[in-house]
């Protein structure tokens, strides 16, 4: 009768793998089996559940079989993720995303990623935005730009709620670049005008103005309802116009950017705009250059 219990499962697999004296060569191919009976059925413990699901891993990389391996690594971060081990979340969803590529299979391998990076992102979140991140280049390696959208919002999403506007800013930017060569237009023009709502909310009016004229040399910004909107709004900005910024911010073409930028763009103006119009104004200044008499 074969054997059902998850302990004596794994007992007898470490003794199939476990060199010694008497076993000069680990016999993967019956071990990994029971490995993976182990990990189904060890429900009561998730701590053993996951390590089996490791050896599991292990024993299908060594048949050569990526893609199972890749599978059981995922099931043992989520174990580690219901233990609460982030840790060994952020590794084990790693080694995943390894696997897939073994396997030539970008989406799955962005995937793993991401799902560790949701996992992770209330306990560490800037392993989170490594992971999402990462996942973001591997599609975008693949020519995948457009199934990375999400995960450039995700991105900004952390920043945002870090206060990192900078870097929340340049992913918005990022994802417009990536919208730009998915040819997904509308995408773009939203990511652009968030991207100048983020540094207007941090106070940063001469980034966002610089934003604005970069982004006007594309085709697909110039015309669109987004640009008119940020047009207008920089311009109140230059007046001090607090009201007219105000009401720019409840626009339906502000309504129609992602969550996390319309709660910025609600709270605007911040900070005192006359500082933000002086200050702005300041470094467009060039420098006195005593050399020239002319």
């Amino acid at each position: 009768m074969a054997e059902t219990d998850p302990e004596k499962l794994i007992f007898k697999a470490d003794k199939l793998t476990m060199l010694g004296f008497t076993r000069w060569k680990a016999d993967w191919r019956k071990a990994t089996p029971m490995y993976e009976q182990a990990g189904f059925r060890n429900a009561k413990s998730h701590e053993k559940a996951k390590l089996a699901f490791e050896k599991a891993s292990q024993g299908q990389e060594m048949l050569s079989s990526p893609w199972d391996a890749a599978k059981h690594m995922e099931s043992a971060a989520a174990l580690a993720k219901d233990i609460g081990n982030w840790r060994e979340v952020a590794d084990f969803y790693r080694k995943a995303s390894e696997l897939y590529n073994e396997c030539g299979r970008s989406q799955p391998a962005s995937d793993a990623l991401a799902r560790g990076a949701r996992a992770l992102e209330e306990t560490l979140p800037d392993e989170a935005i490594q992971l999402y991140t990462d996942a973001c280049t591997i599609l975008e390696e693949d020519g995948k730009e457009q199934m990375a959208f999400d995960l450039y919002r995700a991105i900004t999403s952390i920043y945002i709620k870090l206060q990192k506007y900078a870097a929340a800013a340049s992913f918005l930017l990022r994802l417009g670049l990536a919208a730009d060569k998915s040819n997904a237009r509308h995408s773009q023009c939203k990511a652009y005008l968030g991207a100048m709502v983020v540094y207007l909310f941090a106070h940063d009016l001469k980034q966002a103005e610089k934003c604005f004229n970069d982004c006007s040399q594309t085709d697909a910004f110039m015309g669109s309802d987004q640009y008119r909107c940020a047009s207008k709004l920089l311009a109140a900005y230059s007046e001090g116009n607090a009201e007219e910024i105000k009401r720019i911010s409840q626009s339906s073409t502000i309504s129609h950017l992602d969550t996390m930028v319309i709660r910025l763009a609600r709270q605007l103006p911040t900070g005192d705009l006359s500082s933000q119009k002086t200050s702005a104004a300041e470094e467009d200044e060039e420098p006195l250059d005593e050399n020239d008499l002319t």
